[in-house]
């Protein structure tokens, strides 16, 4: 509340309420209501949810699309209704922050051409968060949006599995040390190009799954969830994406740490029921984390030597967004010969595009979103909005532990759908708010 009163009384506050007032006269003297009035344009929820509901299925450009569109509903209800207060969560001005930081980084790139189209879809996924969270105004909103969520989960992960059957699509020899995993000969990416991608996007949804699971009312629900994330977890395991696998696993730590600590004890028995249910195939890919023995494996370490060389030179203001930037500069750095389009580190790589002020916002983006979720829990005894909350910060956990191994961004619809998770945190904790100062 104190954070919320300092906003109020900002500068940046003062002057957004100059132009709400300035927008809402502009909307009266040119008589859009009489357009627009009860339009679908005016549906600011509807456009905001297919884009993060369509984003794994849609390309890029289609999602910025439908987020433009959403950005723009939202404007229409700015404009129309004078007295409209945007809803706030301690880290908007932070999402602000990054996003500004993204911008300017783009502008002073080393390769500006090379940027501009990774920055700017950077920038407006990152806002995405912002638009988000304003268009959920209801709890039904927000559990029809969970709903379609895992359900376009379910769909790409049934398309994941029909790949793996029928061997559609392209293949890399650089997925797999054939050496070291002969036995490993395809690898599902779905509708996101590469697995360690789908792998990452299915963190976030199969956490949201899990709460919507757990939180359902009626067996029918539950039955529909419950086959939702057996598809999406079964998906999961043909990426064969070790990182993601262990992304998912502290995504259900920090899951049950926040709604039922107890339940960690069962942990150790959870791990040996795992190697006696699961394939050979996947226990091999996964004892095999850390063996620098495995290409893959010693070819991230040679990428992490690279770029933190190059960091000793760029880490103030960075190189500008976007592989074109790194392929112009990494390389003189690299060490071995370990070519890459990026630092197979979201915190490296964040560093690389916008500096050390870039990354330190954006670890605040997330200890905020921590710290409002946390709080949220402790006031709010719902079990339903429990589950949610602790789906939420599940995900986002399981998320950046992937992060740690891959650069979770370079997919920008996954980056989108992130954000989007964010906003639905911070929805999360509004609406339980609310339903404690109701009581």
């Amino acid at each position: 509340r104190l954070e919320r009163a300092e906003s109020e009384s900002s500068i940046f506050t003062r002057l957004w309420r100059r132009l709400h007032r300035g927008l809402s006269e502009i909307y009266e003297v040119l008589h859009l209501r009489k357009l627009f009035a009860g339009s679908i344009f005016q549906k600011c929820w509807f456009w905001a949810g297919a884009a993060a509901v369509l984003a794994p299925i849609l390309p890029t450009m289609a999602v910025l699309g439908l987020m433009l569109v959403s950005c723009f509903s939202l404007l229409l209800l700015v404009m129309e209704q004078r007295e409209l207060e945007l809803f706030y969560t301690p880290y908007n001005r932070y999402i602000w922050m990054y996003a500004a930081i993204y911008l300017v980084g783009t502008w002073f790139s080393v390769t500006r051409s090379g940027s501009l189209l990774g920055g700017c879809l950077t920038v407006a996924f990152t806002l995405f968060a912002l638009v988000l969270e304003n268009s959920i105004t209801t709890r039904k909103q927000l559990d029809t949006l969970i709903l379609l969520l895992v359900l376009a989960g379910t769909a790409v992960a049934l398309y994941g599995i029909c790949q793996y059957i029928f061997g559609w699509g392209y293949q890399s020899d650089a997925w797999v040390d054939s050496d070291m995993f002969s036995s490993i000969t395809f690898r599902v990416t779905a509708t996101l190009e590469n697995p360690n991608m789908l792998g990452q996007y299915l963190i976030l949804v199969i956490a949201l799954g899990g709460a919507g699971l757990l939180s359902a009312k009626g067996w029918g629900m539950r039955v529909v969830y419950f086959c939702c994330c057996g598809i999406m977890c079964v998906c999961m395991l043909l990426t064969f994406a070790r990182g993601a696998w262990l992304g998912l696993l502290f995504a259900g730590l920090v899951f049950l740490m926040f709604l039922q600590p107890r339940l960690l004890l069962l942990t150790p028995l959870f791990v040996v029921a795992l190697f006696f249910v699961l394939p050979d195939t996947v226990i091999e890919r996964f004892t095999s984390i850390g063996n620098l023995g495995d290409q893959s494996t010693s070819y991230r370490v040679y990428i992490w030597m690279g770029t933190l060389a190059m960091l000793k030179d760029y880490w103030l203001c960075g190189i500008g967004p976007g592989t074109g930037a790194f392929n112009l500069v990494y390389p003189a750095y690299s060490y071995n010969a370990a070519n890459a389009q990026h630092a197979h580190n979201l915190f490296l790589q964040i560093m690389s595009d916008g500096g050390v002020v870039a990354l330190v916002v954006f670890l605040l983006i997330i200890f905020i979103f921590c710290r409002v979720i946390c709080s949220a829990l402790s006031r709010n005894r719902s079990w339903r909005a429990r589950c949610y909350l602790a789906g939420a910060i599940g995900g986002v956990g399981g998320f950046m532990a992937q992060s740690m191994t891959d650069y979770t961004f370079y997919n920008y619809r996954v980056a989108l759908l992130f954000f989007a998770v964010l906003a639905l945190g911070a929805s999360f904790a509004r609406l339980a708010e609310q339903e404690v100062e109701d009581r």
